[in-house]
């Protein structure tokens, strides 16, 4: 009871983050989640950490994770990370040894879809920012198959979950979280060879996962393709428009880059802030990967700017009386609040790290 009271405070305090980080959050497909009963959330992952934050603070199922064991080495964030309900899945990269670990966490997804709970998984097993969705591991159709097995009377449904950006990094974020219909599994592995159980759940979460999401083939003509819709200004998060653009090859003109005339709005923002802003800046340096900036930059302003905003605003109520301190803080919001929501998004590409 203790964990289920932390984990939904952390997730409410996250969920209003993302509402300041984001312009627009569109959620598409929530009815197809049932209300009871064991689910697992099959995601693409586009960008990093912030793809499971999206999903869970989208839908009222409180989930369990999968994420890379890296992310667990440290021993108090390792505790942190299994008070939120995350736990470690094994690579190839991770060591070959450490692939034995992976029996014991299969064993307690078992436990969690036999209590009619939800798992949710990245089965393209690492993530890209590419517009496309890509080959999918058999380890989520191991765990699925493996609670069929162990549980005779279990229905697990998995449900496909399409995440697109209108790009992944740009601040403020855009994003369309797409919930796709369940897929019951039970017929499917009693019905079936497990080898064709295992390519029939692939197929049916691919074929999905292809509809949720934008997804340009990764041919020869993905970059043509992906500039072509960067230089006519689509909004990716309209996603059923943008892939019947991709599939009939009618790919609107080139339009110009809208000008941000909130740009001053921005500079007065980060002179407000100039300590979190700074901060960020030299952690931006350290980051190698730019499907992990957002994650990043969320995560550490996420603390960085309640502490600044707090310390700030007591330091004035103490100076110059609570009315005026309310004033500041208030007004230091409503700043931010109208940059992301009124701030134009582009589709322009990234082509080096901030």
């Amino acid at each position: 009871m203790v964990q289920k009271i932390w984990f939904s405070l952390v997730c409410g305090f996250i969920k209003l983050g993302l509402f300041f980080y984001s312009k627009k959050i569109r959620v598409k497909g929530i009815k197809n989640i049932p209300k009871k009963g064991a689910i697992l959330f099959a995601v693409n992952h586009p960008n990093g950490l912030v793809d499971p934050l999206y999903v869970t603070t989208t839908n009222k199922r409180q989930n369990h994770f999968l994420v890379r064991a890296a992310s667990f080495k440290h021993p108090f964030v390792k505790k942190i990370l299994e008070s939120l309900y995350l736990m470690p899945i094994y690579r190839i990269r991770d060591g070959i040894q450490q692939l034995a670990n992976n029996q014991e966490i299969f064993k307690k997804c078992f436990n969690i879809l036999k209590k009619g709970e939800t798992l949710m998984i990245f089965p393209e097993g690492s993530h890209d920012k590419k517009r496309t969705i890509r080959l999918l591991s058999k380890g989520f159709t191991r765990i699925v198959f493996g609670a069929l097995e162990k549980y005779k009377n279990l229905e697990i449904m998995v449900i496909p979950v399409g995440i697109t950006y209108q790009h992944p990094s740009h601040f403020p974020a855009k994003v369309c979280i797409n919930y796709g219909q369940p897929i019951a599994t039970r017929n499917i592995f009693e019905e079936n060879t497990s080898a064709k159980s295992i390519n029939m759940l692939k197929e049916a979460v691919t074929k999905q996962l292809k509809e949720l999401s934008v997804h340009i083939p990764n041919d020869e003509n993905y970059e043509i393709t992906l500039q072509q819709l960067n230089d006519a200004q689509v909004d990716f998060t309209h996603v059923d428009k943008v892939n019947k653009m991709i599939k009939s090859s009618k790919i609107p003109k080139k339009k110009t880059v809208k000008k941000n005339h909130l740009k001053p709005l921005l500079y007065l923002i980060i002179l407000n802030n100039i300590i979190p802003y700074l901060i960020w800046k030299t952690a931006a340096k350290r980051i190698d990967e730019i499907e992990f900036i957002d994650t990043f930059r969320f995560s550490l302003n996420l603390g960085l700017f309640a502490i600044f905003f707090s310390l700030k605003t007591w330091l004035i109520a103490t100076f110059y009386g609570i009315l005026v301190g309310s004033f500041y803080l208030t007004i230091s919001v409503l700043m931010i609040l109208i940059y992301v929501k009124c701030a134009p998004t582009t589709a322009k590409k990234h082509r080096k790290l901030p």
